[in-house]
């Protein structure tokens, strides 16, 4: 165990506690959550910088590191729709979600054909996660009550839904030689 995969753990054990903190009866309940998600979306950079400048990448945190990602962001979007229940928070959650599910089949799939490079993480994912990690952290400190701020969390969070969108696409037309067999031949 190295520095970036203590990191990456820490990342999954946060997730009950955020889940808790969420759902206390308290005022401040919202931003402890939201800062709990806060520290995890740090680490999920900090472990990614350490990893790579203390050369310290191992087969097990490039496993965890993207399951730990996709596990918080799908948790908080969860709590989220659940809590703010409308259009505008559901549908960048499905968006997002299924995105998330799509790509990763796909980089699957593609690192069993020995092509896993063309669908690698892209400078688009990394503004697509930036989007959608400031949306969540803006959208998880604050009621579900209209206010600027969760205007502002809606709107990044709809910025997040369609870079996820482009990114898929961009992934998916990477990998549609091999996903054509017509193409193949």
């Amino acid at each position: 165990m190295n520095i970036p995969n203590i990191l990456t753990v820490l990342r999954v054990l946060l997730i009950p506690i955020f889940v808790l903190l969420f759902y206390l009866p308290f005022g401040w309940s919202y931003l402890a959550a939201s800062a709990v998600f806060t520290v995890a979306a740090i680490t999920d950079w900090l472990d990614g910088y350490l990893a790579r400048r203390l050369q310290q990448s191992t087969p097990f945190g490039a496993f965890l590191d993207p399951v730990a990602d996709k596990l918080m962001v799908a948790v908080a979007l969860v709590l989220l729709v659940e809590e703010h229940a409308n259009l505008w928070l559901t549908l960048p959650a499905v968006i997002i979600i299924g995105r998330e599910i799509v790509v990763s089949a796909l980089r699957e799939w593609m690192a069993e054909l020995g092509a896993r490079a063309h669908v690698a993480v892209s400078n688009l994912g990394k503004w697509k996660t930036t989007a959608q990690m400031v949306a969540l952290v803006i959208l998880l400190a604050n009621p579900p009550a209209m206010t600027i701020w969760v205007g502002m969390g809606y709107a990044l969070l709809l910025v997040a839904a369609a870079l996820t969108i482009w990114s898929m696409l961009h992934y998916l037309l990477a990998a549609w030689p091999h996903l054509n067999p017509e193409e193949q031949e």
